[in-house]
């Protein structure tokens, strides 16, 4: 039986799974519009960080292993593109 994080993964082809990665770095802001917070991560041995958006926060994941499904995305800030990677599913290892 398939997990859901593999059918997932299935259905769309530009989703990517990163597994037992660990977390260097977690911060929390709110948002312009104060209705989210926005969570971004540093993972190990990767230079790109990790962005998804939660109406709540949430307990520091700083140091946890983490496995996480994500999309690729290109983000524009003062006329300059950064590659970032769009969180779909983050669950603790």
């Amino acid at each position: 039986m398939k997990s859901e994080r593999q059918k997932l993964v299935e259905k769309h082809k530009q989703l990517n799974q990163t597994d037992n990665v660990k977390v260097v770095s977690h911060v929390q802001r709110e948002e312009k519009d104060g209705d989210w917070i926005r969570h971004t991560l540093m993972l190990e041995n990767i230079d790109v960080p990790f962005i998804y958006r939660r109406k709540q926060q949430y307990q520091s994941l700083k140091g946890a292993r983490v496995n996480v499904t994500y999309y690729r995305h290109m983000e524009e800030v003062a006329g300059v593109a950064f590659e970032t990677m769009k969180v779909v599913r983050i669950k603790r290892s």
